[in-house]
């Protein structure tokens, strides 16, 4: 596994292009299944997690033509079911999470699928039970093995109403792939509704899929027996707008980011504005001018403001490890609440070597009293383990003085594409060693 070797307290300057959405990319290639026929995914990011899960399908027998690094085009005429009983199969599908989308669309189609515990980020407990449940209620039946979990439905899918425990993205768009070619109607309650699962409904019925309310967290879903091909663009990726933006002030930088998805993003600029980060919008690029201070806002009765995440349109969980380095430079003190997943704050102590003033109250809450810039960060070596975290650790080494080392560099190349290399292109130093 590669390094990262920072050269810290470099400004940046220019503009920058956010990569298509990760998040919406697993959804859209496990979709692919559903047909026999030909799907384009066009702003397709370069990323590790996105090309295993890409060739992940060819292993399945699904044809892939790769246009341009951005473009594939995904024909799954046939599916090889005896893939799925070899070691290649469980070893790739294990290290990526979004693999388990496969199985909506695989039992739908063809009324088998093979799932074995999927892999990606440790942040905490990860657990499977909104997807199980939800396609258990349409007739699937689970035969667990102890390393692969076997699904079918012996009498077909049916739809019927269900409430969700949690709405799960992944656990939503698994129920939504499968429902659109279970017999009858299909109601989901407490369905997630983020811009990524809207993204999906809307490829689904270019599809043929006949999907009401999408955008909302009551989904209606009316079986089809065939779903056809389409070409499907995926959104800018939230989660690199707002690393960017968080990027951007931390390092005192001025910074442009091109094409951002302003209308999807939210209320992710609101969040970082209430930590003192100034942003102008324009069409839908997003202007962060030189800031050598930023002060974070106090509640309405001057208590400590407190940054919590939560299901969308709540702030996304993938931003908290952002938010929270960069709050380490602000003006102010502010408490960030991890609510969804109790390791993904365990980074911190890396901060705290590098001179931030953060107490860990508790796996899922930190008090982070900011620095102002009137200290530097220090250089440190470390290691990113997971993708988020990774990259609020890259931030924190290009903000900090002298040298920082990041390993396990692969854990951030699985959600960001090239990314040392653009930072580079607008003044950063960082070297892959």
């Amino acid at each position: 596994m590669g390094s990262f070797r920072i050269e810290g307290g470099h400004k940046l300057k220019g503009e920058i292009v956010p990569q298509g959405a990760k998040n919406e990319a697993m959804q859209i290639i496990c979709a692919s299944l559903l047909t026999s026929e030909e799907v384009v995914i066009e702003n397709l990011p370069n990323i590790l997690d996105i090309n295993n899960l890409i060739d992940l399908l060819k292993g399945m027998g699904v044809k892939v033509r790769r246009d341009t690094p951005d473009k594939v085009s995904l024909q799954a005429s046939e599916i090889d079911f005896d893939y799925f009983q070899t070691e290649d199969f469980i070893q790739k599908a294990s290290r990526l999470r979004g693999s388990v989308m496969m199985m909506g669309p695989l039992i739908a189609r063809f009324g088998m699928a093979y799932m074995p515990k999927p892999g990606g980020d440790k942040i905490g407990r990860r657990r499977l039970d909104t997807h199980v449940i939800g396609l258990m209620k349409l007739g699937a039946v689970f035969n667990n093995d102890g390393i692969v979990q076997k699904a079918t439905a012996p009498n077909g899918l049916h739809g019927c109403y269900m409430l969700l425990d949690e709405a799960s993205v992944t656990g939503t768009a698994n129920i939504v792939m499968a429902a659109v070619m279970a017999e009858g109607q299909t109601t989901i309650f407490n369905a997630a509704c983020e811009p990524y699962l809207v993204q999906l409904c809307k490829m689904l019925v270019s599809m043929g899929a006949d999907i009401q309310g999408i955008g909302s967290n009551l989904l209606t879903i009316r079986g089809v027996t065939q779903l056809h091909g389409t070409k499907h663009r995926l959104l800018s990726d939230m989660i690199e707008v707002g690393s960017f933006i968080g990027m951007a002030a931390m390092t005192g930088s001025e910074l442009t980011i091109k094409n951002a998805g302003i209308d999807q993003l939210g209320i992710i600029p609101e969040m970082f504005r209430r930590i003192g980060i100034k942003m102008d919008f324009k069409n839908d690029d997003i202007y962060i001018p030189a800031q050598d201070h930023y002060e974070v806002e106090t509640f309405m009765d001057g208590s400590i403001l407190t940054i919590a995440d939560a299901p969308w349109p709540g702030f996304t969980p993938d931003l908290i490890s952002i938010i929270l380095v960069v709050a380490t430079q602000a003006k102010g003190t502010v408490l960030i609440h991890q609510k969804m997943f109790e390791s993904r704050l365990f980074f911190v102590d890396k901060l705290i070597d590098m001179g931030a003033q953060i107490i860990l109250c508790d796996p899922h809450r930190a008090n982070v009293i900011g620095l102002d810039h009137h200290h530097a960060l220090r250089g440190i070596r470390m290691s990113s383990p997971d993708i988020r975290a990774g990259v609020a650790l890259l931030i924190a080494a290009m903000s900090a003085k002298g040298v920082s080392i990041i390993d396990n560099i692969d854990q951030i190349d699985r959600g960001y594409q090239y990314i040392d290399l653009r930072l580079n292109s607008l003044g950063a130093k960082i070297e892959r060693i």
